[in-house]
Order: C-alpha cells, then sequence, then structure tokens
C-alpha cells in the first residue's frame, strides 16, 4: 500500500505562484509514476501533469508553460510548480501515483491518490 500525502494548497491571486508536494510512503520502491490531477465543482477530474519514475514529464495542454513539475527520488516527493495562476486552475488537486508501468501517464487508471489539496485563484 501507497499513502500519498499533498500540501501547499491554498489561496492564491490571480498571476500568483504556488508550489504543491505530494510525498509518498509505505512502499520502498518508487512507483513507476507520479501525477498530478485536479477538479473543479461541476467538472470532471483531469490530468495536469505527470512525471515518470525514468524523469520524463508530460504536462496538460491547459498548464504547460506555466507549470513545472519536479521530483525528489530520494524521498520519494513530487513537486508541481505553478506559474501565472489563472482562476481557471483553481481546483481541488490530487497527488496520484501508479505502480505498474503503463504507455500512457495522462491515463485516469492511477493506483493510489491522496486526500486533495484545495487551490483557489482570486481574480
Amino acid at each position: 500500500q501507497v499513502q500519498l500525502v499533498e500540501s501547499g494548497g491554498g489561496l492564491v491571486q490571480a498571476g500568483g505562484s504556488m508550489r504543491l508536494s505530494c510525498t509518498a510512503s509505505g512502499r520502498t520502491v518508487s512507483p513507476y509514476a507520479m501525477g498530478w490531477f485536479r477538479q473543479a465543482p461541476g467538472k470532471e477530474r483531469e490530468f495536469v501533469s505527470a512525471i515518470r519514475r525514468s524523469g520524463s514529464t508530460q504536462y496538460a495542454d491547459s498548464v504547460k508553460g506555466r507549470f513545472t513539475i519536479s521530483r525528489d527520488s530520494a524521498k520519494n516527493t513530487v513537486h508541481l510548480q505553478m506559474n501565472s495562476l489563472k482562476p481557471e486552475d483553481s481546483a481541488l488537486y490530487y497527488c496520484a501515483a501508479r505502480q505498474s508501468p503503463i504507455v500512457a501517464v495522462d491515463t485516469q487508471r492511477y493506483d493510489y491518490w491522496g486526500q486533495g489539496t484545495q487551490v483557489t485563484v482570486s481574480s
């Protein structure tokens, strides 16, 4: 079993920045991929970004150029640096982890999910 704990959410003004962190525990082996998803009221949960064990990254078109995902393998932690935030970025952000390899990391079929951290961007 893998436990995921997110931190760093809160309230920020449009144009500002925020850094989210997610730490995985419960296993000594790093997951194949760790990703970030978000869900706003009345909308479906959507893929934001992911990073593979190899270090390769992927971003949703809506955040490309503004968000950066990174990892600290020694600490089994993934970060999401969010810059130039927009009101439409407001959502509950979830960290997720997948243990087994998969071709597409933007799938929703991850094995473990965090509790979510709220990000609210005011206009």
